[in-house]
């Protein structure tokens, strides 16, 4: 199996910091949008990782992947329209942005202890 342990650090990172950062209505920086890059390029590391491990890992790479995108929606709205876009599409749905965050992080400790 490819080793992803950075991978998984670096996303459980990002992923933790971006959701800190719009909860607290933080501005949008260009830095934001390099660590989405790097994220999403962390996911996909993960992603075939559990591709290649077969069959034994497939419920879990469907779950990771449900659970990524669940993330990436509110991220891709902070990306693209800064704290006015997010605000504007999900400003009243801060606690449902948390509780994806929360599954994904659960989901990926999973991943973490294969």
């Amino acid at each position: 199996m490819l080793d992803v342990k950075g991978s998984i650090n670096n996303l459980t990172d990002t992923v933790e910091k971006h959701f800190q950062s719009i909860k607290s209505q933080q501005p949008f920086e260009r830095i934001w949008a390099v660590q989405f890059e790097l994220a999403y390029t962390d996911f996909r590391v993960i992603q075939m990782a559990l591709q290649m491990a077969g069959d034994n890992h497939h419920a879990l790479l469907v779950q990771f992947t449900s659970d990524y995108h669940a993330v990436y929606n509110y991220e891709v709205a902070y990306a693209i329209g800064g704290l006015a876009g997010f605000n504007q599409q999900f400003g009243d749905k801060i606690e449902q942005y948390q509780a994806a965050k929360d599954q994904l992080i659960a989901t990926i400790k999973k991943i973490s202890s294969i």
